[in-house]
């Protein structure tokens, strides 16, 4: 069973992600800010990260810097869940490294599809993998 790694400040936006995930046969692990997250990373090594932006302590952005400078966590998927919509945004997370960019609000049906094809996909492997870009 593959295991996702849940982050948003926001209580109700976990609780969704986790519920819908775990209806799918995933595991979820939680995280309440960018430090948590990577705590977690840590402790529970997951196969995919689900990540907001604007969170407390540590941003997404600077989350996802964090895991790419270190060779141990650099290859993990991330997809950012954000309400930040600009192109501008949406830019700055795939050059940043995320396979996938999901704006809020979001269909939880479409999350499960970009985590199922993240993970079908092989992404994550010693070469990085490939980005997703859209369904």
């Amino acid at each position: 069973m593959a295991k996702v790694l849940a982050v948003d400040d926001q209580v109700h936006i976990v609780k969704l992600i986790q519920v819908n995930l775990e209806r799918s046969g995933y595991h979820v692990v939680t995280a309440y800010d960018g430090v948590q997250a990577l705590e977690k990373v840590k402790t529970e090594h997951p196969d995919v990260i689900v990540c907001d932006v604007m969170m407390p302590r540590k941003d997404g952005f600077q989350v996802l810097q964090d895991l790419k400078s270190d060779p141990g966590t650099r290859n993990i998927p991330f997809i950012m869940l954000t309400a930040k919509a600009q192109d501008a945004d949406v830019f700055r997370g795939y050059a940043s490294g995320v396979h996938c960019y999901l704006t809020k609000p979001f269909n939880p049906q479409q999350l499960i599809a970009f985590v199922k094809r993240v993970l079908d996909s092989g992404y994550g492997g010693d070469d990085g993998g490939d980005k997703i870009y859209s369904l």
